[in-house]
């Protein structure tokens, strides 16, 4: 009862930080007839963010600074690694996270918590200890967060919150990590963790967009719902595209995902290809939406109509 008590006093936000720190490095050790006590490491490049961690979390949780840690290992072409480690004394709240987190002595995921506190910062603390951003010659190609160590049925169940409650369509890859693959979805992923990244971590965030110096226009093909009917094609889809000024403002205002979120078109819906030649104009502020949104040319111009 007073670990429990000890929870339910903690702030929303501690409980976001503490659940986004425990789905990543965090972890709680308990050796034998002894109390609990957390702990997490970082490679000493990311020091800053193990200074933040430590300022946030001990507000509830008793913590010590973080500790220099020097390691031997042959495998390295250093032959050793570099870290700081931190970890708390002992308390009801720690007794209560071990309980929730080791059932029985190995780490689950307490799904009933996640439910309730999960939140976007929880989001960008787990990014943040266990994220990654792949990227090929300057193109995104997917954000990975790393699960190896959970099972199958737990990286399943995680997927499915995330969809329910950020409606983000995670996936497992081969090596049982979760991983985001759609190209909006990406930058709808960045945009709610945006606001809680640490500086030390931005090189894990989208930084920059690739856009040729000089753009003409082009011969290509857009694909529309055909609840969309049009019968010049180009004459009537670059006026339509005219309005791309609105969507490039809404983005710039940070409003863009506050008005579409993650949901788009029925990825089932049926569509119409429409061959087309977009005007230079017009080609270079689609370019623009692509490179900053992830959304396809075809996309960009069914929000245009819509």
């Amino acid at each position: 009862m007073k670990s429990l008590l000890a929870w339910n006093q903690t702030s929303e936000e501690f409980k976001a930080q503490i659940i986004g720190k425990l789905l990543g490095d965090g972890s709680l050790t308990q050796q034998r007839d002894r109390k609990p006590r957390f702990q997490f490491t970082h490679m000493a490049k990311d020091y800053e963010w193990s200074l933040f961690c430590y300022h946030k979390l001990r507000t509830h949780l008793q913590l010590n600074p973080p500790r220099f840690r020097k390691t031997w290992d042959s495998r390295l072409k250093k032959g050793y690694c570099t870290a700081y480690y931190t970890q708390s004394k002992t308390s009801d709240l720690a007794t209560f996270l071990r309980n929730a987190w080791y059932p029985n002595g190995i780490k689950q995921v307490p799904f009933d918590l996640l439910k309730e506190h999960i939140t976007t910062e929880t989001l960008a603390w787990w990014y943040m200890d266990d994220g990654h951003l792949k990227t090929m010659n300057g193109k995104i190609q997917k954000v990975i967060l790393s699960t190896e160590s959970y099972t199958q049925q737990e990286n399943e169940m995680l997927i499915q919150l995330l969809n329910q409650r950020f409606n983000l369509k995670f996936k497992t890859d081969k090596q049982n990590r979760l991983i985001l693959y759609e190209q909006y979805l990406i930058h709808y992923f960045h945009y709610l963790i945006e606001p809680y990244m640490h500086v030390c971590m931005h090189r894990k965030m989208i930084n920059q967009f690739l856009l040729p110096n000089n753009v003409l226009s082009k011969r290509t093909t857009i694909y529309l719902p055909k609840c969309i009917q049009v019968i010049k094609p180009t004459e009537h889809i670059n006026k339509a595209l005219n309005r791309l000024d609105e969507l490039i403002a809404l983005y710039k205002s940070g409003d863009f995902y506050k008005v579409y979120g993650g949901k788009l078109r029925n990825p089932l819906e049926e569509t119409h290809p429409y061959q087309i030649v977009v005007s230079s104009q017009n080609l270079r502020k689609l370019l623009f939406l692509k490179e900053a949104t992830g959304l396809t040319m075809s996309e960009i111009t069914e929000l245009v109509y819509k």
